[in-house]
């Protein structure tokens, strides 16, 4: 496998001063392409999400192909005007010169994704790589290995290897890839595997966009609607069985709220993800995606109840389908790892508050959030909660839903990630903006130039325009 890797990876490198000459025009084709072929394959799509998370036929059409579908329109419809050079501002020495910014492939690109949306989650960086022109080598995750199959399936069919190309297998897949002097590396994963990246990076000086996580809260104010927050926070919470990066981790509610909330939040539940018997609708609710993350789930759940957490709610588990039910704790223990770790399952800690200050304080002693979550009807409240946390982004009343939008980037902050994507953030991400000026036969740049004994005169004309 590193041999047939090392010669993709050199045709890509020769390939890639090709590319860079590529035109909108021909950047647009292979975004149709991609989008017929991934046409052609859709069954075989609905069935690998169904093997690998129990994904319903709807849920993978509004997460997973819709999502990509409209990623690959947008970047369609306004990649002419990407491409086209940036303005800028002129500067003292420069003012009679053209100034631009010229958006250029930054090469050989390296895009490692992760098994929860197995398939938005390697087709999105991927549209961008290609509206920017570059070369890519795609490693999806072994864990979701139906879906891969089907990812590298497409890509054989659309694309010839020295120009994107599709690499299946384990973490030893991904560690020959990382030793590779990449122009660019965009992953999607874990904060503690997102470090091993960075470090691999460094040692080429290799720029990169990581998509993490981490511990994204919901505040709920005591001016919030309680039923319209329990069953948006419901649906963001247990979609994908609570497997979404931007999932709401965990609610800080006031103390006044907290037993309505936790009755909406159960009604709703039940109504989208159970049965009449209050059994799972597996029609609706994915799985756990391994036996691995299943035993890691119980153990969180059963560390809080040892150290004196009270399940509100739930808890119960199916070990052969791989299933963990809607569960609400309380009364939890910072001290449990529940509290310390990002949770990734469909389990909710709620801890009421009664110091508005208190919400503040507790985010800001983590690391920074992927997303924050504001359910409140007080403007001064939303704006100071806004102003006084950081995370890679927000939704106020409302959850996961700023992802859907291809005008907005989206990334992280520190632990959450570096850099973004969708859009023309996606575009950047994979383009290297290069400074060009075009000077004017009228070279007034020539005054600063030595000897300077005579130049006193330009030096009080220039500390004049400071």
């Amino acid at each position: 496998m590193t041999q047939i890797i090392n010669t993709v990876f050199e045709a890509q490198k020769q390939n890639k001063y090709a590319l860079r000459l590529s035109t909108a025009t021909e950047r647009i084709d292979k975004l149709h392409l991609l989008k017929l072929t991934i046409e052609k394959y859709k069954s075989e799509i609905y069935g690998a999400l169904q093997t690998d998370l129990r994904k319903s036929k709807f849920e993978t059409a509004v997460t997973e192909l819709i999502f990509i579908s409209s990623e690959i329109d947008f970047a369609i419809k306004n990649l002419r005007s990407w491409m086209e050079p940036g303005y800028a501002a002129k500067s003292i020495v420069n003012f009679m010169a053209r100034n631009r910014i010229y958006y250029e492939p930054k090469g050989v690109c390296l895009i490692i994704s992760p098994w929860n949306y197995p398939f938005q989650l390697t087709m999105s960086p991927l549209i961008s790589a290609i509206a920017a022109g570059n070369c890519v080598i795609l490693k999806p995750s072994e864990f979701s290995s139906a879906t891969s199959a089907v990812i590298a399936k497409i890509i054989k069919a659309a694309f010839n290897k020295n120009e994107i190309a599709c690499f299946e297998g384990d973490e030893s897949v991904s560690r020959t890839l990382l030793e590779l002097p990449f122009d660019h590396i965009f992953f999607t994963g874990s904060t503690a595997v997102g470090k091993i990246v960075m470090k691999a990076a460094a040692a080429h000086l290799t720029s990169v966009t990581l998509e993490l996580g981490g511990k994204s809260p919901v505040i709920i104010d005591e001016t919030a609607k309680i039923k319209n927050a329990a069953t948006k926070i419901a649906w963001g919470k247990l979609i994908n069985a609570g497997q979404t990066c931007i999932a709401p981790d965990y609610v800080l509610i006031h103390e006044s709220k907290i037993e309505e909330f936790i009755s909406f939040y159960k009604s709703a539940a039940q109504d989208m993800f159970l049965n009449k018997n209050g059994l799972i609708n597996e029609s609706a609710y994915a799985k756990i995606i391994n036996i691995r993350h299943f035993d890691r789930l119980t153990a969180l759940i059963k560390d809080a109840v040892n150290k004196g957490a009270e399940i509100a709610w739930g808890g119960d588990s199916v070990l052969l389908e791989h299933t963990i039910y809607p569960t609400i704790l309380r009364n939890v223990d910072f001290d449990c790892k529940i509290m310390q770790e990002e949770i990734f399952g469909p389990v909710l800690p709620v801890i009421p508050y009664t110091n508005p200050d208190t919400p503040i304080r507790m985010i800001n002693e983590k690391s920074k959030p992927l997303a924050i979550y504001i359910f409140s009807e007080s403007k001064a409240n939303i704006k100071h909660l806004l102003k006084s946390t950081s995370s890679g982004g927000a939704c106020v009343n409302d959850v996961l839903i700023h992802i859907s939008n291809s005008h907005l980037p989206f990334g992280g902050a520190n632990e959450s990630g570096t850099g973004s994507c969708h859009g023309i953030f996606g575009f950047k991400t994979f383009s290297h903006e290069r400074a060009v000026v075009f000077q004017s036969s009228m070279n007034i740049s020539k005054m600063i130039y030595p000897p300077y004994d005579k130049k006193g005169w330009v030096l009080k004309i220039l500390e004049k325009l400071i």
